[in-house]
């Protein structure tokens, strides 16, 4: 059974007063209303009752405080009105905000960033050990430089917990002229440090099953998109799986595989992944990269996008953002657009597939449009032939095996340490070739199968 990681909020008792800041000009597509409302969603998952909001625009975050003086006097006052006892900013503060804020609340109210309550969902929703371990170890590099009374409060939460994190709550003797602080931060990297090993341990098993995954030539698909769009229901109604469902944010973790079967007898391995959210933590990118390197070795991604969602442009734009920073924008990708059951006007749908060449527009829920999803997936994987040209390392042999076995090399011309070919390989194998690809051919594969 995984350990429980550490529980951030006492969610049964949290009144929150919700702070949006608007700082210079917008660098998502988010609006700072689309933001807070996202931020109510994510509250309401752990139970806080967010009771009002609190916006203001500045050219840049105070140094100190992070929003001005006065609206800081007007946040204090709706303490008082409101009875709220947390402060629920809409980004991460720095742990200079963060300390500096707290002098000017009581004890009592406490100041939570959304990346603090991102991790707090993660690590109630993580049902592996594995999950776990890469919630552990993100809170813990949160928390490190933030060690607080705030940490005082998750430390006396932890207590117990079946020795996981004792150690930080001062298990620890003191050395000389050594303060609490001090050994609480000692404690903490030394538990960072054993996570890291027991990840890396978890790495190396996940680089052993996908070369036995490859060996087996069954191509994977990945199912990724924004939290909640549908990435779960759709896995279940194309594998007859089991997979957890729930109308909540970041409802699964941790990655599932079920293996499908199109016609003609192909097969297809499909992963469900976790799902993107915008402004998603830097700790969670780095402690999840094992998991994330399934979205990073699949041959195909299936980008789920609710397109009943009022803002689903901006989420699909924070999607392919992610890709990037996880550097899975390479691959080949077909669009997905879930929930078309909800739309009153079904145009709607039509509009978007135009937006979206390699679209299919289903509803995973009620099965609508999912023999046409299966049926472009088997062609691209199975049916069709792409032409490419590449420049491959000579020392990449099964690669130049691999297209001579499974493709169509029209030309092949060997040049020093490289091998040029030109021809056509099968869908199921494009995205092992996508990083070897000539400029113009790359450009042609960003227009027809990537990201738009």
């Amino acid at each position: 059974m995984a350990k429980k990681t550490i529980a951030v909020i006492d969610s049964y008792q949290e009144r929150a007063i919700a702070v949006g800041l608007e700082v210079g000009k917008p660098v998502s597509d988010f609006r700072l209303e689309d933001s807070l409302n996202e931020l109510f969603l994510l509250a309401q998952t752990v139970g806080i009752e967010v009771v009002t909001a609190v916006t203001q625009k500045l050219d840049k975050p105070n140094p100190q405080t992070y929003i001005g003086a006065g609206k800081l006097e007007e946040i204090k006052a709706l303490v008082n009105e409101t009875g709220a006892n947390m402060i629920l900013f809409d980004d991460e503060l720095s742990p200079r905000h963060l300390r500096e804020l707290e002098k000017h609340f009581d004890e009592n109210v406490r100041i939570i960033d959304r990346t603090a309550l991102i991790l707090d969902i993660f690590a109630q929703h993580a049902a592996t050990r594995e999950g776990a371990l890469q919630v552990e170890l993100a809170q813990y590099e949160y928390r490190l430089p933030r060690l607080t009374r705030a940490w005082t409060h998750l430390a006396r939460q932890a207590g117990g917990g079946g020795g996981r994190a004792g150690s930080v709550g001062g298990v620890g003797l003191r050395g000389p002229g050594e303060t609490q602080l001090e050994v609480d931060r000692r404690d903490i990297r030394r538990r960072i440090a054993h996570l890291k090993e027991e990840l890396e341990k978890v790495k190396v098993h996940r680089r052993q099953y996908r070369r036995r995954r490859k060996k087996s030539g069954v191509p994977v698909v990945a199912l990724i998109g924004y939290t909640n769009a549908g990435k779960s229901t759709l896995l279940n109604a194309l594998s007859n799986a089991n997979v957890y469902v729930a109308d909540q944010l970041f409802a699964t973790l941790d990655p599932t595989t079920r293996r499908v079967v199109l016609s003609n007898h192909n097969e297809i391995l499909l992963t469900d992944t976790v799902g993107f959210i915008q402004k998603l933590p830097t700790h969670l990118i780095a402690a999840f990269r094992a998991t994330l390197e399934e979205i990073c070795e699949a041959d195909l991604l299936l980008h789920v996008l609710d397109v009943s969602h009022p803002i689903a442009q901006q989420q699909a734009q924070a999607v392919f953002q992610t890709l990037r920073e996880i550097e899975a924008d390479h691959l080949p990708i077909f669009t997905v657009l879930n929930k078309i059951d909800l739309l009153k006007n079904p145009r709607q749908s039509l509009e978007l597939m135009a937006r979206y060449p390699n679209s299919v527009a289903i509803s995973a829920l009620s099965g609508l449009g999912l023999d046409e999803l299966l049926r472009k997936l088997e062609d691209f994987l199975f049916g069709r032939q792409h032409a490419i040209s590449v420049e491959i390392p000579q020392k990449e042999t099964y690669l130049i095996q691999l297209f001579s076995k499974e493709g169509i090399v029209d030309q092949i011309t060997y040049s020093g340490n490289t091998v040029y070919i030109q021809g056509k390989v099968p869908g199921r194998h494009l995205a092992k070739y996508t990083p070897y690809l000539y400029p113009h051919d790359e450009d042609k594969l960003m227009q027809r199968e990537r990201i738009p």
